[in-house]
């Protein structure tokens, strides 16, 4: 079954011959964060695939994941492509390295999934909240429901976590 909803004013879709993506938005849409893990090495893995990037193999079970990380890069968007997403501007997409599964599989590297940063009710955060957050701040994982089936998970700032002084940023104009 196709799953198709609306964000924002920007259409989702997700096939029926997309099985990882319908299996791992079926967990969102729970609130309930799900990933693929490895049968044969045991890695976790963002996006869902077919196969584990680290040895091929195509044996994997959805495994629960605590959605908590650090901030590891983030875009602050001030021009919309997306003409529903320009009242919101500017807004901020993160790239947050997971709690689970640091530095594996390489000292290098880390579980790393890619959402907006929201407020805890997961909606887009308010530019005040998008100019106090960096490299370096703690997340934790929220969900905007779209429709039945999808919900897309985001990030907001994890209140009971200790908060570096000063996160990093770009040098603003």
């Amino acid at each position: 079954m196709t799953l198709q909803g609306n964000y924002l004013g920007m259409s989702l879709s997700i096939d029926d011959l997309d099985h990882e993506n319908l299996d791992y938005f079926k967990y969102c849409s729970r609130h309930d964060f799900h990933l693929q893990k490895c049968d044969d090495c045991s890695l976790l893995r963002y996006p869902p695939t077919t196969g584990c990037p680290w040895c091929a193999s195509p044996k994997a079970t959805w495994t629960k994941v605590e959605g908590k990380g650090e901030v590891h890069s983030y875009a602050e968007v001030h021009h919309a492509i997306q003409p529903a997403f320009k009242s919101h501007t500017p807004y901020m997409v993160l790239l947050v390295d997971l709690d689970t599964q640091k530095a594996q599989p390489s000292e290098h590297e880390s579980l790393r999934v890619v959402g907006n940063l929201t407020t805890p009710d997961g909606t887009l955060a308010p530019e005040e909240m998008v100019r106090g957050l960096g490299i370096g701040s703690r997340v934790r994982m929220v969900f905007s429901d779209v429709v039945d089936g999808i919900s897309l998970p985001q990030w907001t700032l994890d209140t009971t976590a200790k908060q570096p002084d000063k996160p990093w940023r770009y040098p603003q104009e």
